[in-house]
């Protein structure tokens, strides 16, 4: 995910303040997902109300609530454990 500059319009943007406050000074500001992009109102709307004490807290807010298209593979993990018949990777000892 690429914020294309929002992250710094919120870094300006006066603390605190809530979503709704947000979404009026910024909600068509784009951030630029793997597989398109996403404006940050739709984002923060999915959120409900809430209050946003820092910038931070935005952006954290941001990265949880992008849609799928800002995941990359859906459904996949490589953090998986082995299936049963499996033997998969070997474990490693540092």
């Amino acid at each position: 995910m690429r914020l294309n500059g929002v992250d710094d319009r919120i870094e300006r943007h006066q603390f605190p303040t809530t979503s709704e406050e947000i979404i009026a000074a910024h909600g068509n500001a784009t951030v630029e997902l793997a597989d398109g992009s996403e404006r940050l109102g739709d984002v923060l709307g999915r959120f409900g109300e809430q209050t946003f004490d820092a910038p931070d807290e935005v952006i954290d807010t941001l990265r949880a609530g992008v849609c799928h298209r800002g995941v990359g593979r859906r459904f996949y993990s490589d953090r998986d454990p082995a299936t049963a018949g499996e033997d998969g990777p070997q474990p490693v000892s540092f």
